[in-house]
């Protein structure tokens, strides 16, 4: 008998476990767990939704032409050269689906974004994980792993659930090692979040074997939108470009995210207020007892002593109405990822893993 079944590799994906919103039976939740910007969108994104509703019953356009020449024009890049789908994991998809496939493989660090295996999986190429070195990439692992079958290598940079960073320098010794015909995506969804960082932009520039991506979920806080773009040569672009479905953005969700890339000073708001709340949070698990690696996002990894303390104090801040992440997926059994909140909601965090660390259960 005929039997209907999926493509070689898609059994093998995990669904994807997105963060928390609910704790049942507790009221006054503050979700910390998918790292969202606290102060949400810019009023200008919120006005050119508004704005857009009246025209709902027209197509967006196809090229996107307008978005990419705002982000061109706010980064110093050629819009010729940039992508934009529905959020960075779109764009992520589409160099997966175009470079590699059965037989393939594609280069992930183990503690890198967890869709990357499912991104690889889902185009019958193989995932391949590399170690990383005290919560840090190690450049010299991706490079030891690069071989023939090597399509596709990942670098989360600021990483993701680390949040620890490659300097310029070690980003430049790994795109200049690799063979040429691998491509290395530096997915900088956390980029906005670093003072002076490109992201890799300048890195993308002039190699021909590079890919930036972006996103607008994180400090436009447009995540409810899906928006993402990314940034790299002519020529991969367009090869992108070839499966991109022409309408993959709502028109609403253009009109948001140019008018959130353009108001900058909501972005520099955003990024002194989560740079000086993020230092107060450390400082205050620290004091507590919780340690972290100097964070360069919007987000703490929160190291216990035990897997035990950390699902502990998991489900005692969950008891007190605080959602944090779980990392155990991430390869953090004995951690907690914890998205900087406003300052409210950083007080009621530090206060609560303080009285657990203190022996309330």
């Amino acid at each position: 008998m005929n039997k209907i079944t999926p493509q070689p590799g898609i059994m093998d994906i995990a669904l994807y476990q997105g963060g928390a919103s609910h704790v049942q039976g507790v009221q006054d939740v503050v979700k910390l767990s998918s790292n969202e910007n606290p102060f949400g969108p810019s009023p200008k994104a919120i006005e050119a939704v508004r704005e857009s509703a009246a025209r709902l019953h027209r197509y967006p356009s196809t090229d996107h032409a307008s978005l990419r020449e705002a982000i061109g024009r706010v980064h110093g890049l050629e819009p010729e050269r940039i992508i934009c789908g529905v959020g960075s994991d779109e764009v992520l998809q589409f160099i997966v689906q175009c470079f590699a496939g059965p037989g393939d493989e594609v280069i992930h660090t183990e503690h890198g974004f967890s869709m990357y295996p499912i991104l690889a999986r889902a185009a019958g190429a193989t995932p391949v994980s590399v170690p990383e070195r005290e919560r840090r990439v190690d450049v010299d692992s991706i490079l030891s792993a690069c071989g023939a079958r090597t399509r596709v290598v990942f670098l989360t940079n600021p990483g993701n659930p680390t949040s620890t960073m490659l300097t310029e320098a070690e980003v430049v010794r790994l795109a200049d090692g690799l063979p040429g015909h691998v491509i290395l995506v530096l997915d900088a969804a956390y980029a906005e979040f670093v003072e002076g960082f490109d992201g890799g932009a300048s890195i993308a520039r002039g190699r021909e074997n590079v890919v930036m991506t972006r996103t607008f979920s994180k400090i436009y806080g447009l995540g409810g939108l899906r928006v993402g773009w990314g940034y790299g040569p002519r020529a991969i672009i367009d090869v992108l470009n070839r499966i991109r479905q022409p309408f993959n953005l709502s028109a609403t969700a253009l009109a948001a995210a140019e008018a959130a890339v353009l108001d900058r000073d909501f972005v520099d708001f955003c990024r002194a207020e989560n740079a000086r709340l993020r230092s107060w949070l450390a400082g205050g698990l620290e004091a507590a007892g919780v340690h972290s690696d100097p964070s360069n996002t919007n987000f703490i990894l929160a190291r216990f002593d035990s897997r035990d303390e950390a699902e502990g104090c998991d489900l005692y801040l969950q008891s007190q109405g605080l959602i944090v992440r779980r990392v155990a997926g991430y390869g953090f059994p004995a951690a907690l990822r914890i998205t900087v909140g406003d300052a409210d909601a950083c007080a009621r965090v530090v206060g609560a893993v303080r009285a657990f660390k203190e022996g309330a259960r």
